[in-house]
């Protein structure tokens, strides 16, 4: 089995961010420090949007200067234009991810632009960018859209091709932002994507949960040669854009199910579920997974046969 899997801990941005009541710094700080404590090196701590539409991140540069001021620690921050990328990098950020959707109508309800307004302003982001900042790529709605079902493949790639041609050597990460898609589907587009755009670009998989597809489709991913995935501690996550939605995969159920795959992640799976049990203890979060409670469950077995 191939070894070189990276989880990119997205618990502190999309985990947060549909989440209503507002999550003391402190706590959201304590919570990035623990995932990195668990073995978790590469994190979206946050992301610079508008205050009004997201207030759950409105601390986003207090949370990025602690969360780069663990060592060796990628963190990593979300970006919908060329407004927030500035105030992200006027605040340290070295690793930014540019959003866009492949559904028009989930952009304009995301970002307020059609995606073509969106490919240009990445271009304008990137021509700008400073030298030695890191990119990923998030495309969203890239199997499924909240508002209209499934999505072409065909649009997908349609949309890749200028963004690409912008700059191929980014991360580029395929969203099933709703959480509908399946894993033939998964398997096929990321296949298909390789095959499109042989160059430079590395591709990650970004799932949510929904269906309980959320594992079963990073395996997909997997099959498909994907070895980066996003996932979040406790399930937590949710798109404020996106009805219906609910949380990402959970970290725990990712980490288990490789381990026992024989594929390793550097993570530590019992202090990661502790981590992940105070997750749903935050007042307004929705939880998710499986493997938490399972886990769980046979340590109180445990502690009563002892």
């Amino acid at each position: 089995m191939d070894k070189d899997v990276t989880l990119v801990e997205v618990g502190p941005r999309d985990g947060f961010q549909p989440i209503g009541p507002l999550i003391p710094p402190e706590d959201k700080i304590a919570f990035i420090a623990r995932l990195y404590e668990a073995g978790l090196r590469r994190m979206e701590v946050t992301a610079f949007v508008s205050e009004r539409s997201v207030p759950q991140l409105a601390d986003a540069a207090q949370i990025l200067k602690a969360a780069q001021a663990l060592p060796e620690l990628s963190a990593q921050v979300l970006v919908p234009n060329q407004r927030y990328c500035d105030q992200a990098i006027e605040a340290g950020a070295t690793e930014i991810a540019f959003v866009l959707s492949v559904s028009e109508k989930h952009n304009m309800n995301n970002v307020r632009r059609t995606p073509q307004e969106s490919v240009a302003e990445y271009a304008r982001l990137i021509a700008e960018l400073p030298a030695g900042v890191g990119v990923r790529l998030n495309v969203a709605t890239a199997f499924d859209c909240p508002f209209d079902g499934q999505v072409s493949p065909d649009n997908v790639i349609a949309l890749l091709d200028p963004l690409v041609a912008v700059r191929g050597d980014v991360e580029i990460a395929l969203c099933d932002t709703t959480g509908r898609t399946t894993p033939d589907r998964v398997k096929a587009l990321f296949d298909r994507a390789a095959t499109e755009f042989p160059g430079g670009a590395r591709w990650a998989f970004h799932g949510h949960d929904t269906y309980g597809l959320g594992v079963a489709n990073v395996l997909a991913a997997y099959a498909a040669q994907v070895r980066v995935f996003d996932s979040s501690f406790g399930g937590l996550g949710g798109c404020p854009f996106a009805p219906g939605a609910t949380g990402n995969v959970a970290t725990e159920d990712v980490v288990w199910t490789l381990a026992a795959m024989g594929i390793a992640t550097g993570v530590d799976l019992d202090a990661l579920v502790d981590v992940a049990d105070d997750a749903t203890r935050i007042p307004g979060a929705l939880p998710g997974g499986r493997v938490r409670t399972a886990l769980l469950s046979r340590r109180c077995a445990q502690a009563l046969d002892a």
